[in-house]
């Protein structure tokens, strides 16, 4: 059911203090201007009514939405709107505002229409940006148009009532753009040439020239009286573990998304890469408490368990416990593993627990740290004016961005494998550095 309300124009107001100035000067004036007052007042109220009367109610209005059920972090999904007035035309101008959920940010914030005379109809379609994982909800859609001489401003309101459930964005998953960036390492454009321990035999092949020499099988030569080589391809089964801080610096917004959920959202087209790749994925997350552990399977069952998992995942509060939680991951391997950890840090004082505790773990394992670039951060760092503030911000920034790369460049040195990206470039880099791994047999 609408609700319609109205309140006074800019236009109106003005028109009242003119006609007020008005009677004052006809009352100091005339001393018998009061019939000429009234009647001026009661014009007033006159052409106030049948500017009323003259323009369409709400209820002259039949409004239809309908939204998607399910959409992505990071992505937009389309409230599709039709306008339709039942007697006339519709209002020349028309401001829509929705009432919605935090996690939703409808793009603009406000739609304005302006319809040409005679229109009967609107449809359009609002993008609203979807910015937290979770369930969100449209409640009310409010509009506001002017009255037929402007003296009015309507504000008639629909309830609506639509839900959305906002997940994970799988949308690299779903339109193969994982699986095409996987096609070199399937097809054996790279897997045909892979060699060193723990390369899996693959087949033989006649040796050719331009080959590597290393290459040859002498035995199976001998006994087939024919040059021989033999062809080995990317081993399976390895085993990852994809690790996320889901402390309160994940928390921090770049690009209307929390790292966390950018994380989240690389960590699942990463668990279906590896099951692309015949590997076995594992899901670890602690803040300031070690949290959830899934242990490794085939990828692409655990690419579910990992989805299910994440749909849930909180954000803490607390500041992250990297000791606690790391030492609590280690105690779980028992097999050299591919460790992927999503953390972050503010200087390089507070990073010398992550830095020690990774670097206790590349031992057995091999670590691939991941990063995330702030690009409002190098803004700050490169202003483009020269002014007192801007400057003293810049000094700031580009301090904190020295600690951020001496911090990466110890832990490379330490042996630990880094990935620092811009987060619209994090899953592709994610998934091209696994490639390079199992290409080079680094597990």
């Amino acid at each position: 059911m609408h609700h319609a309300k109205m309140r006074p124009s800019k236009r109106l107001i003005t028109l009242v203090f003119i006609l007020a100035a008005v009677s004052i000067f006809i009352g100091l004036t005339l001393p018998d201007g009061a019939g000429m007052v009234v009647m001026i007042w009661g014009g007033a109220v006159l052409f106030g009514l049948v500017d009323l009367l003259m323009t369409p109610s709400a209820k002259t209005f039949d409004l239809n939405a309908d939204l998607v059920e399910t959409g992505f972090t990071g992505a937009n999904a389309p409230l599709n709107l039709s306008i339709r007035a039942k007697k006339n035309s519709l209002p020349a101008y028309l401001e829509m505002r929705l009432h919605h959920g935090t996690e939703i940010t409808p793009t603009p914030a406000a739609q304005v229409l302006f319809n040409a005379p005679g229109t009967k109809q609107h449809q359009m379609s609002w993008p609203l940006g979807l910015r937290e994982r979770g369930q969100s909800k449209l409640t009310r859609l409010s509009v506001r148009f002017q009255s037929r001489f402007g003296l009015f401003e309507m504000l008639p309101s629909w309830p609506l009532d639509l839900n959305i459930d906002i997940v994970a964005n799988i949308a690299p998953v779903l339109n193969g753009e994982i699986h095409t960036q996987m096609l070199p390492l399937l097809d054996g454009l790279k897997d045909m040439n892979l060699r060193g321990e723990g390369s899996e035999f693959h087949q033989l092949r006649e040796f050719q020239i331009g080959m590597d020499p290393r290459s040859i099988d002498w035995k199976r030569s001998a006994r087939m009286r024919n040059m021989v080589a033999r062809e080995t391809r990317a081993e399976r089964n390895h085993q990852i573990i994809i690790c996320l801080d889901s402390g309160h610096l994940m928390g921090e917004h770049i690009d209307q998304l929390s790292k966390l959920d950018h994380a989240i959202n690389a960590s699942l087209s990463l668990a279906w890469a590896g099951g692309i790749g015949g590997d076995n994925v594992g899901f670890y997350n602690f803040d300031s408490r070690p949290q959830t552990f899934i242990p490794p399977r085939p990828g692409k069952r655990a690419f579910g368990h990992i989805q299910r998992h994440s749909a849930v995942l909180q954000q803490d509060t607390a500041e992250t416990n990297h000791t606690l939680g790391l030492t609590r991951l280690a105690s779980h391997l028992s097999r050299r593993s591919l460790v992927v950890v999503f953390s972050d840090f503010v200087d390089s004082t507070s990073a010398e627990l992550l830095v020690e505790n990774l670097s206790v773990m590349t031992r057995k394992h091999l670590v691939l740290y991941v990063a995330l670039r702030d690009p409002d951060l190098q803004a700050i760092a490169h202003p483009d004016h020269a002014s007192m503030a801007a400057v003293s911000e810049a000094v700031s920034a580009r301090q904190i961005l020295r600690e951020r790369e001496a911090v990466l460049d110890k832990l490379q040195r330490l042996g630990i494998l880094c990935l620092d990206t811009h987060p619209k470039h994090l899953t592709a880099s994610l998934i091209s550095r696994y490639i390079d791994i199992k290409a080079q047999e680094r597990i």
